[in-house]
């Protein structure tokens, strides 16, 4: 159970990563309504979880533990920097006894019963890892999102796409912003019918902002499901 005696705060599960965490993305603590606190799951690189599949077992353990702790320190609710840590959603909610939301595709079921079951706008550090086997854990069906990423964005995938030793550890986010405006036009193009966009992204939410503005569109990221588990706490 929480300690009482601490101030409640949101728990963030980080992958282990060397590129900065500025003002807006997921490992930023003043990115978020409330205290929030940092736990670094060692080894959990970007190539170990953007991936079409469950991270290793060891690693789920990892995150399990880390959720425990956090709990244990006074955690209120806990998200974690990167979406596809969906796949093991269910594994760390069942690890802790407070609300857990490790990914933003979380929101889609939500999204979509709002939108009328229109397409949403889904916008990815990785489209070509973003497949069948996360899309089924969201509970999303391929036909019902448009998809994007930024793997072809050197801005963002040599800072955020590469093994920890070999990650900038500058972030040009003048160019992932324009990128990002950019991504969001061409969804908007192909599909007009889209009515929201999600970002899966834990990195992407710094751009919400700049894609709303050049859309029009509403745009959700885990900043969203963070506020709507700590709002009813």
């Amino acid at each position: 159970m929480p300690n009482q005696q601490t101030t409640p705060f949101l728990g963030i599960l980080m992958l282990d990563t060397a590129f900065p965490r500025i003002l807006g993305d997921a490992g930023n603590p003043d990115s978020y309504d409330l205290p929030a606190r940092t736990r670094v799951i060692k080894n959990a690189g970007s190539l170990n979880i953007v991936k079409n599949d469950r991270p290793d077992e060891a690693l789920v353990q990892q995150f399990c533990q880390a959720a425990q702790e956090l709990e244990t320190e006074g955690a209120i609710a806990l998200v974690s920097t990167c979406g596809f840590l969906i796949s093991v959603q269910n594994d760390i909610a069942r690890a802790v006894s407070i609300p857990v939301t490790l990914s933003s595709l979380s929101l889609y079921p939500l999204l979509s019963n709002m939108f009328g079951k229109r397409p949403i706008g889904i916008m990815t550090a990785s489209q070509s890892s973003l497949g069948d086997q996360v899309l089924k854990a969201a509970g999303i069906a391929a036909e019902d999102v448009r998809i994007i990423g930024f793997e072809d964005v050197p801005a963002f995938a040599d800072a955020i796409l590469r093994a920890k030793a070999e990650q900038l550890t500058t972030l040009d986010a003048q160019a992932i912003e324009q990128a990002a405006i950019a991504k969001a036009k061409t969804l908007i193009k192909e599909t007009p019918e889209i009515k929201a966009i999600l970002l899966e992204c834990g990195n992407l939410p710094p751009y919400a902002n700049a894609i709303r503005k050049a859309t029009g569109l509403p745009v959700f990221s885990i900043l969203d499901a963070a506020r709507l588990m700590c709002s009813a706490r």
